[in-house]
């Protein structure tokens, strides 16, 4: 029997719809070679915002782009007959194609295209603290609380945010270590924010008068990038075991080589140079300890009567065993703080 029946047509290609996404942490124009190719390869480069900052360099690499996005259907549409269509949806995406795309696609009643998400950029590690810098200036220009902080108004707010970064971590809570760390580097950029404005009338903490007049030319101006990069050197310098030639086998080899290339940089008279009297005594006490081992300073501790006496020779004690007296001393207050919960019949705390 001869079969008369017609072969059956292949299926016609569907498309593909390619989402182009972009950093805009990374610089426009910077763009992987995959992207590259996919957009010069494309029968239509659709974009919604005329004043996306990738177009300039599309323009100037030949890419023609359409200003509109279509809907879900009208897209599907598009890539009819095997044709790529890329999208280069807008900082904060497109959520209502997206949204179409997906219920088409669960519809089951379309021949979907290939719908395929191409990073043109990717973020490098450290990238959202450029989100942090960008939200700190916003935040200072159009604050009223924050417009007006000075260092010496916010000096506190450092010294509070560093003991707590301390407890989190005593505590073991690696939430509350995130968050906490969170707030010490708001610290650092909200500081190095205000340095910015330099110093009002050359005097640090000036406020202004009541006309907003600073009195003065501002002063001594720096920005985050001159803080990070003075550090990047410090770094740098002080790890030559790292990045020179040097060579460090153990951590007391990198303490020695840390503690001599501190002394060239800073000059100092005296090994007491630079350590703030301002805090806690038992730190303060083991510093100074620290500083005449470590230094070679032939001194004996000062003989009197009193509990400061005391306390001075248990710290220098601490130090050289190598125990940080004061987290010492609020573990054992801790273990007290719980005993006289006990008494008292209270839970105890969970920090």
């Amino acid at each position: 029997m001869t079969d008369h029946s017609q072969p059956t047509a292949a299926p016609e290609p569907t498309g593909r719809i390619v989402l182009l996404t972009t950093s805009h942490r990374v610089a426009p124009g910077v763009l992987s070679w995959p992207a590259w190719q996919t957009l010069h390869a494309a029968d239509r480069v659709l974009c919604a915002d005329p004043g996306h900052p990738q177009l300039p360099y599309l323009r100037e690499a030949g890419v023609e782009v359409e200003y509109t996005v279509p809907d879900a259907h009208e897209l599907v549409d598009a890539c009819a007959g095997g044709r790529t269509v890329v999208v280069l949806p807008a900082g904060e995406g497109d959520q209502r194609l997206t949204d179409g795309l997906a219920r088409l696609a669960g519809s089951g009643r379309v021949s979907m295209p290939d719908l395929e998400l191409l990073p043109g950029s990717y973020d490098l590690p450290g990238a959202r603290l450029l989100d942090l810098v960008q939200v700190m200036d916003r935040v200072r220009r159009e604050c009223p609380w924050t417009s007006r902080q000075t260092h010496r108004g916010l000096a506190k707010y450092a010294i509070e945010e560093a003991y707590e970064l301390v407890e989190a971590i005593e505590d073991g809570d690696r939430e509350e270590l995130r968050e906490e760390l969170g707030d010490v580097l708001l610290q650092v950029v909200f500081h190095a924010r205000i340095a910015e404005e330099g110093i009002p009338g050359g005097e640090d903490g000036a406020e202004d008068d009541e006309d907003g007049d600073t009195g003065g030319e501002a002063l001594g101006a720096f920005s985050i990038d001159d803080v990070a990069g003075a550090l990047v050197r410090k770094l740098i310098h002080r790890h030559p075991h790292v990045f020179g030639d040097a060579e460090a086998e153990t951590p007391e080899d990198v303490h020695a080589h840390w503690q001599r290339t501190k002394a060239v940089e800073k000059q100092r008279e005296s090994v007491t140079d630079g350590i703030p009297v301002g805090q806690p005594g038992l730190a303060l006490a083991a510093k100074l300890a620290g500083r005449a081992r470590t230094g070679g300073v032939a001194v004996e501790l000062p003989r009197g009567d009193g509990i400061g006496y005391e306390l001075l020779r248990l710290a220098a004690r601490a130090e050289a065993e190598g125990v940080d007296p004061e987290t010492a001393l609020r573990a054992a207050a801790r273990v007290y703080r719980d005993a006289i919960r006990a008494a008292e019949g209270v839970a105890a705390t969970t920090s």
